[in-house]
């Protein structure tokens, strides 16, 4: 389950500056209605497209998992191919597929070699991939107990299950709060129409965009865009996703697990794709918890008193307000202590923010490593979809750098200050030991 990971464009890069001083990013629309955004890259001979929908979990309506079971049967089976002929058809040329499903969206992923004639196949398989899956019986069945079985182990992990009972606690009612690939009961009661019925609304023109990074010009380009979309009705875009409220769900959330650790997870809604205080955040919170050892929560709770395994901090944006969690995990009696100090590091950095020194070197971090994360098209292009997607600026790329330098030491106080409150955090407990109990 990839779902949440594909949400990790927060992840910034940049294309090797030896050979970018910023991708040049056109954007142009198919005749029925798809957003196109396109980067031409020479070298080498490869193409990397994709497909974004805004069919994302977000939109599963009470029926969880049904937007990634959708997206699971779309290559099991399309035209007159099962999954063994699409596959045997992609690899005969060298091409690669991929899909996966996100809160917001839902994505395939194609890459190609630029030869005329394998890129011809691998468009011509990915096009009735996309417009004509036939959602069998037999596929679909087999799908849904496989994400049955996947949820099942899911069970079996405390990490992930502190994961999706952070959301539901800082989510409540909302759309974001039930997980991507949806609970077992939920997915053993959807039927194959639902996935029909949904295809049909959300995987339209209209509510898709296109990126193209690679050795194609930009009329080649424009013919694979209208290829890949031209077999789509134009549709309508997908609803907007409901503001995020807060959730009327209790503090604490604890469960007991036969595990010799505990999972910690604390946080809130803060901030969502396009926020003016994202760089602030970003910046800060590298300072905070993003930057690793380098990190204020690891030097306090790890470094100083031995008090966990790890501990970290992010932010993650989405077309709501998406969370600012912080997680740390430790053996079971070392629970409430290392919770404590987290969160009382935290409320330090709101009262104080960073030092200049610690600023200084975030920003020469983040910014040196810029063009370490952005080396190849499949990057690029992932990072082109979430500006298209989210609506970004598309000189997003080339300002990056000058954004994160010009964030100062108060801009950083006065975002947290502005986006968290410690007093209406949400915290989830998995393991052995009730922190709640002894902070109330």
């Amino acid at each position: 389950m990839c779902a949440e990971r594909f949400c990790l464009w927060l992840v910034l890069g940049l294309w090797t500056m030896a050979v970018w001083a910023g991708p040049k990013i056109e954007r142009w629309q198919t005749p029925n209605g798809a957003a196109v955004y396109y980067v031409y890259n020479p070298e080498p001979p490869l193409v990397d497209i994709r497909l974004v929908f805004a069919a994302g979990s977000a939109f599963d309506g009470e029926k969880y998992g049904l937007a990634t079971l959708t997206s699971g049967l779309l290559d099991k089976g399309a035209g007159g191919w099962d999954a063994d002929a699409i596959a045997r058809r992609l690899e005969s040329v060298g091409a690669r597929l991929d899909s996966g499903v996100a809160r917001d969206l839902a994505w395939l992923h194609l890459r190609s070699l630029t030869d005329p004639a394998k890129l011809e196949t691998a468009l011509a398989t990915v096009r009735t991939i996309l417009s004509a899956p036939r959602f069998a019986e037999a596929d679909f069945a087999r799908e849904q107990q496989r994400l049955v079985l996947a949820l099942q182990q899911r069970e079996e992990s405390p990490e992930q299950l502190a994961s999706l009972l952070f959301f539901k606690a800082i989510y409540g009612d909302h759309p974001y709060a039930h997980p991507t690939e949806g609970e077992i009961e939920t997915v053993k009661a959807i039927q194959r129409e639902d996935l029909k019925a949904f295809y049909r609304r959300f995987y339209v023109a209209r509510n898709g965009m296109v990126v193209i990074v690679g050795a194609l010009d930009r009329r080649g380009a424009q013919a694979l865009a209208d290829k890949l979309m031209g077999a789509l009705p134009a549709g309508e875009p997908a609803p907007p996703i409901p503001e995020v409220k807060e959730a009327s769900t209790d503090k604490w959330v604890y469960k007991s697990f036969p595990s010799a650790q505990t999972h910690i997870f604390t946080g809130m809604p803060a901030i969502a794709r396009g926020d003016p205080d994202y760089f602030p955040l970003y910046v800060g919170n590298h300072v905070l918890g993003g930057g690793g050892f380098t990190s204020r929560l690891v030097k306090e709770v790890r470094e100083k008193r031995g008090l966990s395994y790890s501990v970290a901090s992010y932010f993650l944006p989405l077309k709501q307000n998406g969370p600012y969690l912080a997680s740390l995990q430790t053996r079971n009696d070392q629970a409430q202590a290392a919770l404590e100090v987290l969160v009382q590091t935290l409320r330090a950095y709101l009262e104080q923010g960073p030092s200049e020194e610690e600023l200084a070197a975030a920003k020469r971090n983040l910014t040196g490593s810029f063009v370490l994360n952005y080396d190849s098209n499949a990057k690029l292009a992932d990072y082109v979809a979430m500006i298209g997607f989210y609506g970004l600026p598309l000189d997003y790329l080339d300002t990056f750098t000058q954004k994160v330098d010009a964030v100062t030491r108060q801009a950083v106080i006065e975002a947290f200050r502005r986006r968290l409150d410690p007093d209406r955090f949400k915290t989830v407990v998995v393991g052995g030991l009730k922190a709640h109990e002894k902070q109330e």
